[in-house]
């Protein structure tokens, strides 16, 4: 079992902490994570780009002009998708851009992620992480007792101050244990959790 240091929110180590190999000890799958992340990045799309086409543009009701004799091209509509303000060909239309992955291969792209970071000592795992009220200069404080700019944090369960610490903060972002996905473990320089988000990590994934 991989095991790491255990630091307070000052930035001192108080302990180590043995990792589940199950899911922070696993072969690194570079392809299934790279299927995981395309996933929640098409899902992630809001697909409601829309153009008109010849049959929903306004006017058109009759021949511009007649047929023969003018001198000028033949037309049917002003509908017609050569005509300026006419319908759009082959234009986008609303439609759903997700698609699932097995869960299986979700799972196993979400333990690699994990085990990414333990491999490349991005995991910073804390003793706790409580505050009695919302502050990001604190948040602030703690990353930068860790020199990290860029992390994600990880929480057991519902801390809103937490949450309404470091939402300001760019390049921050706090998930709850059960919550996580592949995208957001792989964006994040760093990967800070706390000792109980551990143990839901591996109870929920192992």
């Amino acid at each position: 079992m991989p095991k790491v240091a255990v630091f307070n929110i000052n930035g001192e180590q108080t302990g180590e902490i043995e990792l589940n190999d199950a899911v922070f000890g696993v072969n690194v799958n570079v392809p299934v994570m790279h299927d995981a992340v395309l996933s929640y990045l098409a899902s992630q799309r809001q697909g409601t780009h829309s153009t008109k086409k010849r049959g929903e543009v306004r006017g058109g009701g009759r021949k511009p002009w007649r047929q023969k004799g003018t001198g000028r091209a033949r037309q049917g509509s002003i509908r017609a998708p050569q005509w300026i303000k006419g319908g759009v060909v082959f234009g986008p239309k609303p439609r759903d851009y997700s698609y699932d992955i097995p869960k299986k291969v979700k799972r196993l792209a979400l333990k690699s992620a994990l085990s990414s970071k333990v491999k490349d000592s991005e995991i910073i795992v804390l003793e706790e992480l409580k505050m009695d009220e919302p502050k990001t200069k604190k948040i602030a404080e703690i990353l930068n007792n860790f020199n990290v700019k860029n992390a994600l944090i990880v929480i057991p369960e519902d801390e809103n101050n937490i949450i309404l610490s470091s939402r300001n903060l760019p390049n921050v972002k706090t998930v709850y244990a059960n919550t996580l996905n592949v995208y957001d473990v792989l964006k994040y320089d760093k990967f800070i959790i706390t000792k109980d988000a551990v143990n839901k990590v591996e109870e929920v994934y192992a």
